[in-house]
């Protein structure tokens, strides 16, 4: 991953946020864990695909992809609201995804959503910077770390094989 897409200087806690829960997954991001079959979480518009089927807010009857079928392999960059958790809930049911999502592990949505589910964690040096709905990137980084979470042997296999900067941690599932 080239140093343009991770911010390596921590500095103060800088936040891009301007009140927006849809922050884009970085496109080189993408194309080193790449490709995936269903983003079932992205927000129109889109400058970038992310899969080869893309869930909005309007497939469900309306009620958007955490609630449609999902299949093959899932790229999973939810919303950073109150309600990640339950994307993550989704993702390990299905058990073939790789999520994005801040690196908040002493909560307990984490702890039961991925301590306790996931397969491997993928924790990156220095912090990303994300784009916003329109394409264009962030002035300044996430303000806050982020992981990938792995569910499923292919879904380790992918962030083994990126070539990204990090520690890939491996985890053993508990029987919840």
């Amino acid at each position: 991953m080239s140093q343009a897409t991770l911010n390596l200087g921590m500095g103060g806690h800088q936040n891009a946020g301007n009140g927006e829960t849809v922050w884009l997954t970085p496109p080189s991001l993408i194309r080193a864990l790449g490709p995936f079959d269903l983003d079932p979480c992205f927000s129109p518009p889109r400058p970038w695909a992310t899969a080869g089927e893309h869930y909005g807010p309007d497939v469900a009857g309306g009620l958007g992809g955490l609630h449609a079928e999902w299949f093959g392999l899932v790229w999973c960059n939810p919303p950073y609201d109150r309600h990640f958790g339950r994307w993550l809930e989704r993702c390990a049911d299905h058990g073939r995804a790789l999520a994005l999502v801040f690196a908040r592990t002493e909560t307990a949505e984490f702890h039961r959503t991925v301590w306790n589910r996931a397969d491997a964690l993928f924790f990156f040096e220095g912090r990303l910077t994300f784009h916003h709905p329109n394409g264009q990137k962030a002035a300044a980084n996430g303000g806050a770390p982020s992981v990938l979470v792995a569910y499923g042997r292919e879904a380790v296999q992918r962030i083994a094989a990126a070539g990204l900067r990090g520690r890939l941690i491996h985890l053993q599932r508990v029987a919840v």
